[in-house]
């Protein structure tokens, strides 16, 4: 699969989102990452569906919604009203998986499971038939900035390998501490969707950046 750049707008400037979606488009982001916390499962706050509403007109490229909530069944339906094109939720956050993928699909959005470090890749087995896509966290979540865990490296490789047993086209995506320098391992390891935050948004070359990860 082509390597994906999706832009997490968690670390863009706020005071001009509208801007920042056009600029990171122009230099050749292929996806939006929008990163959700609840103060609960995480211990920070982001944003929520009414600023992806408002914001979805302006963005042309797909919209990969991380749900880091609670019981996010509550809320996927919303996302999906709002515009998402990937909806991914925590396997951690989950009281039953399956029915999460399975409400997801029912609303026409790809569905994504996402790890905490220290969850195993084991537990992805009994659902790989329906992900669209695995996102393995490199950093624990809630927080942009981090550094990069190279232990998660070994589970990375662990989860394309589980995608390539079940026959199916499942994305690897990779969050936490991606730039120029860790691109490249963890394409090496499997990773073929890449997040990245504060390394785009503050690049004085963003189309350089971009390019820099694929």
């Amino acid at each position: 699969m082509d390597t994906i750049v999706a832009a997490s707008l968690l670390s863009a400037d706020f005071t001009c989102l509208g801007d920042e979606i056009q600029k990171i488009e122009q230099a050749g982001s292929d996806w939006l990452h929008f990163d959700v916390m609840d103060g609960l499962f995480v211990n920070n706050i982001s944003f929520g569906q009414p600023v992806l509403k408002s914001i979805r007109s302006a963005v042309k490229m797909p919209v990969d919604v991380h749900l880091m909530i609670n019981d996010p069944i509550r809320y996927v339906a919303d996302y999906a009203a709002a515009g998402a094109d990937y909806i991914t939720v925590h396997y951690e956050a989950c009281e039953d998986v399956d029915a999460v993928l399975d409400r997801i699909h029912e609303l026409g959005c790809k569905t994504g499971l996402a790890l905490r470090p220290a969850t195993e890749a084991a537990v992805l087995a009994p659902f790989i038939g329906k992900l669209d896509m695995i996102l393995v966290m490199t950093v624990e979540p809630g927080f942009g900035g981090q550094s990069f865990n190279e232990d998660m490296l070994p589970k990375i490789a662990q989860a394309k390998q589980l995608a390539e047993e079940s026959g199916r086209e499942v994305r690897i995506e990779v969050d936490g501490g991606i730039n120029a320098e860790t691109a490249p391992l963890v394409r090496k390891y499997g990773a073929d969707t890449l997040v990245s935050g504060s390394y785009l948004f503050k690049a004085h070359d963003l189309k350089a950046a971009v390019d820099s990860l694929k």
